[in-house]
């Protein structure tokens, strides 16, 4: 059973092994459109997490839209970094999000990448929501293949989220932010899903500017379907992908000097 904890002044539950040292911190970010989702759901994932890399999973409880919108819950997820990083020190951290956690995900990267003192190691968006201006072609053209996203959900969900905010505006929507000083990252997505456009766009601006970016793209997986059901299809093989990039992320870290990256 997880353990409900304070960082940064939000509810986070704690997943973590009782009698072995962890080897990382994973700051994990639910999704839900910016205004439903919690972190229980995610609870498995982050219990698969623990078992096969040795992690202490914190699952962020962060403010909701519409009570609370843009930037609330991008302002307590950097609260939470700030604090384990300070609670952690130098052990690795790497920032974890589904779908709008994704997004949430990537505008902590985008933040840290403007510092010179830099929290995240690592970052692994599943599915993220990355423009919320709802523009990418793959909301056509994939509207058959996906039944738990759409354009109109997402229209909506933005306009919950934003309350006047624009749209494309960098930390609400980290594709059209800078990418520069992102660390070594992995997208996953499912090949039918409307928001595949957004991470085929992220995976080739992180690769223009340098950054080393993995994707991973898998037929027949469902929308965020790894936070969902461990045995949902796609599941284990997106499972696969985040606790191999993990490891070596984790072990590349304790080789070099702190900051290096794989190749």
């Amino acid at each position: 059973m997880p353990t409900s904890i304070v960082v940064g002044g939000r509810e986070a539950l704690l997943f973590e092994a009782a009698d072995v040292p962890s080897r990382a911190t994973l700051l994990h970010l639910h999704g839900g459109g910016f205004r439903q989702g919690a972190p229980e759901i995610s609870s498995a994932f982050a219990e698969a997490l623990v078992r096969r890399c040795g992690l202490s999973v914190y699952a962020l409880r962060y403010r909701l839209a519409p009570e609370h919108p843009f930037p609330a819950g991008l302002s307590d997820a950097w609260s939470a970094l700030e604090a384990l990083r300070q609670l952690h020190g130098d052990r690795p951290l790497i920032v974890c999000g589904d779908s709008a956690g994704g997004g949430l995900a990537a505008g902590l990267a985008a933040i840290n990448g403007s510092r010179e003192d830099m929290l995240i190691d690592g970052l692994v968006m599943l599915s993220p929501w990355l423009d919320l201006t709802v523009s990418a072609p793959t909301y056509r053209s994939n509207a058959a293949s996906d039944p738990l996203f759409s354009a109109d959900t997402a229209e909506t969900a933005a306009l919950l989220y934003l309350q006047g905010t624009p749209a494309d505006h960098p930390l609400a929507s980290p594709l059209h932010a800078s990418v520069h000083g992102f660390p070594p990252t992995l997208i996953v997505t499912g090949r039918g899903e409307v928001l595949l456009e957004d991470s085929i766009r992220m995976d080739a601006r992180l690769r223009a500017e340098g950054v080393q970016s993995t994707l991973e793209v898998i037929a027949g997986m469902d929308h965020v379907a790894v936070t969902r059901g461990l045995t949902l299809p796609g599941a284990a093989q997106c499972l696969d992908h985040v606790t191999h990039f993990i490891d070596r992320l984790i072990d590349t870290i304790n080789a070099a000097p702190r900051g290096a990256h794989f190749s």
